[in-house]
C-alpha cells in the first residue's frame, strides 16, 4: 500500500474518532453551562462592571480556593463554546472573564443596559430540567412502545397533562415560552404591513401576553385576545383592549380579523394542525378578504440557511419528537398544510432569526 495513501487513511479514522467523541460528550457542553447558570457567572460578570479575574470570580461564588483551577477549566471550556470570553484587564497585565452576546441573553436581573435584549435564561433553564432531559434516557424504549412522546414513556402522561398537573412545571414551561418574546418587536419593526390594518387579533398559544402586549405598543388601535388553556389565563387581568380567554383551540378559536400563532404549531402532528387551521378559517370567516392568519414559527431550509441554523433547527425537529407529537416543516410542508387547510395561499418571511413569519389568506 502506498505508504501516503496509508496516512491519509490513519488521519481520516482519527478525524472520524474525534468526531464521533465530540458528538457522544455534547452533553458536556449543555451540563457545564447549566452548572455555569446554576451558580449565576453570567450576572456576577456582567455585575462586576469589568473583566473579572478568576480569583475575583472564585470569591464572589464563595467557592474553596482550591478549586480555582477547577473553575478555570470549566471556564476554559465555556470560553472555547463562546459562552465567555477573555480580555485584557485596563492598564494591567491580567486578564479577566468577560460577557458574549450569547452570556448576555442569559444574564438574570437585566438592568438598563440589557434592556433592549431578549432573556433567554427561562428557556435554558426549562431545556436543562430534569422533567425535559429524562424523555431522552426512554427514546429507545418509545421507539418500541405504544406511547405517542418519549415524554410520555417517560413520565406517564403527555407533556400537557404533565403541565396542567404540575404547577411548578407550567409556570417553568409558560416563562420559557414567554423568555423571548422581545424578538417579537423585531417581527413587527420588519413586517409592520402584516399587522396594519388588523383591528382584531386572537393570539392562540399567547400565554402570559407578552407577545401580545408588544403588538399593542406598536399599533394601539387593535384590540388582542389571548386565547390559551384555561389553566394558563386563569389569574390574567383583562385591560382596555387586552382580554384573556380560555379554551380549547380544537373545539372553537374566537373571531378576529388575525389570528396568531407563535412557536404554537410545530408542537402538534399533521392532523392536529389541519384541525386547528380548520378552527382558525371558521374564527376568521366574519372578517371577510382582510381575514388572515399569522404563524411565527420555524422553516427548514438546508439549501439556503448557515449550517449552525440548519443543525438547530433540526434539533429543534428531534425535540419535537421526544417530546410532543409536533415536527418542524419544510416551506413545501408548510404550504401544503395550509392548501389542505383550505387557504388559497400564503407568503413566507425568513426574517425572523431561526423562524419565519408566514402570512396565510383564506
Amino acid at each position: 500500500m502506498d505508504p501516503n495513501q496509508s496516512q491519509v487513511e490513519a488521519n481520516e479514522l482519527f478525524e472520524a474518532q474525534a468526531h464521533i467523541y465530540r458528538h457522544v460528550l455534547n452533553y458536556t457542553t449543555s451540563m457545564s453551562l447549566g452548572y455555569a447558570l446554576e451558580l449565576g457567572i453570567p450576572d456576577i460578570i456582567h455585575n462586576h462592571g469589568k473583566p473579572i479575574k478568576i480569583q475575583e470570580l472564585v470569591s464572589k461564588l464563595n467557592i474553596p480556593i482550591e478549586k480555582t483551577l477547577h473553575l478555570q477549566r470549566l471556564m476554559r471550556f465555556l470560553i472555547h463554546s463562546n459562552f465567555f470570553s477573555y480580555t485584557k484587564l485596563h492598564d494591567q497585565e491580567d486578564e479577566g472573564y468577560v460577557l458574549t452576546t450569547a452570556s448576555k441573553l442569559l444574564v438574570k436581573n437585566n438592568d438598563e443596559s440589557l434592556q433592549n435584549l431578549p432573556n433567554l435564561l427561562p428557556f435554558a433553564n426549562l431545556i436543562l430540567d430534569p422533567v425535559f432531559i429524562t424523555p431522552w434516557q426512554f427514546l429507545g424504549k418509545w421507539f418500541h412502545g405504544n406511547e405517542s412522546t418519549a415524554f410520555e414513556t417517560a413520565h406517564g402522561i403527555p407533556m400537557w397533562e404533565y403541565a396542567n398537573k404540575n404547577p411548578g412545571f407550567n409556570g417553568l414551561f409558560n416563562d420559557a415560552m414567554a423568555s423571548d418574546s422581545k424578538m417579537m418587536s423585531l417581527a413587527v419593526k420588519d413586517c409592520q404591513e402584516i399587522f396594519e390594518g388588523v383591528e382584531s387579533l386572537v393570539d392562540v398559544g399567547g400565554g402570559t401576553g407578552l407577545d401580545a402586549k408588544i403588538l399593542l405598543e406598536a399599533f394601539p388601535h387593535m384590540t388582542c385576545t389571548v386565547f390559551d388553556l384555561p389553566h394558563v389565563v386563569a389569574d390574567k387581568i383583562d385591560t382596555r383592549n387586552l382580554k384573556y380567554v380560555g379554551g380549547d383551540m380544537f373545539s372553537s378559536i374566537p373571531s378576529a380579523d388575525a389570528i396568531l400563532f407563535k412557536n404554537v404549531l410545530h408542537n402538534w402532528s399533521d392532523d392536529n394542525v389541519l384541525k386547528i387551521l380548520n378552527r382558525c378559517r371558521e374564527a376568521i370567516r366574519l372578517a371577510g378578504d382582510k381575514g388572515k392568519v399569522i404563524v411565527i414559527d420555524m422553516v427548514l431550509d438546508e439549501t439556503h440557511d448557515r449550517g449552525e441554523i440548519t443543525e438547530t433547527k433540526m434539533v429543534f425537529d428531534v425535540l419535537m419528537m421526544v417530546l410532543v407529537t409536533g415536527r418542524e416543516r419544510t416551506k413545501v410542508e408548510w404550504e401544503k398544510l395550509f392548501l389542505d387547510a383550505g387557504f388559497s395561499r400564503c407568503k413566507i418571511t425568513p426574517n425572523f432569526g431561526m423562524r419565519s413569519i408566514m402570512e396565510v389568506l383564506p
